[in-house]
């Protein structure tokens, strides 16, 4: 496929994306906040947006790392690879200053980013990129399977392109964030600029009172 059709399908997809995102929030907000929200169950019924879920995956220095050990504090999820050339460095720098920008309440909020490359970011090669954006920037690696059950939680299309060592990974960038119980709240798009972020998060405090818990 021509690199300038891959990317208008990349981008269609992303956009694609990120559009259901958006409806999926607007869905979740007219429930109103003085009602208790409809939950996932055993028989997959939810009035919530359907975006993250349980995950179990390894980080940089070789920790199993659970979506629940993030609890009580805002999460910035963003799927992407080491070898990326241009969004993945674009999009987690955009993350990092965000959270600086923040001041005193950036310890409210984590950096995640989740690699859709498994069979090349090992754990040695995500301890050496993941200082590069933040120094709390956690990455995480995991098996095919692994990484695959997260993508499906999170909605994040992902393919393998070409062959040979220096493969690409097509996939949909995207920034989630996810509240202290670990639901989703907004989403932001590719290129999004580090003080538009910064405003969402804040938005999303403010909401809470200003307040993790």
């Amino acid at each position: 496929m021509p690199k300038s059709a891959l990317a208008r399908m990349v981008v269609f997809i992303s956009a694609a994306i990120a559009l259901g995102l958006a409806i999926a929030a607007a869905v979740t907000l007219l429930q109103g906040r003085d009602r208790a929200p409809i939950v996932a169950t055993d028989k997959g019924v939810t009035g919530a947006a359907l975006i993250g879920g349980p995950f179990t995956l390894i980080d940089q220095h070789g920790a199993t790392v659970h979506d629940s050990d993030f609890r009580g504090r805002y999460m910035l999820v963003y799927f992407g690879y080491t070898n990326c050339p241009d969004e993945c460095p674009t999009d987690l720098t955009a993350m990092g200053r965000a959270i600086d920008s923040l001041g005193t309440t950036a310890k409210q909020v984590i950096p995640v980013f989740i690699t859709i490359d498994p069979a090349r970011d090992t754990v040695q090669r995500l301890a050496d990129y993941a200082p590069l954006f933040h120094p709390r920037l956690i990455a995480l690696t995991g098996s095919a399977e692994q990484i695959r059950q997260a993508t499906a939680a999170y909605r994040v299309y992902y393919e393998k392109v070409g062959d040979g060592a220096d493969y690409a990974m097509s996939h949909s960038a995207i920034i989630y964030l996810m509240d202290p119980q670990g639901r989703f709240v907004t989403h932001f798009s590719e290129a999004t600029p580090a003080d538009a972020i910064a405003a969402g998060i804040r938005r999303a405090m403010a909401g809470r009172g200003g307040e993790s818990s």
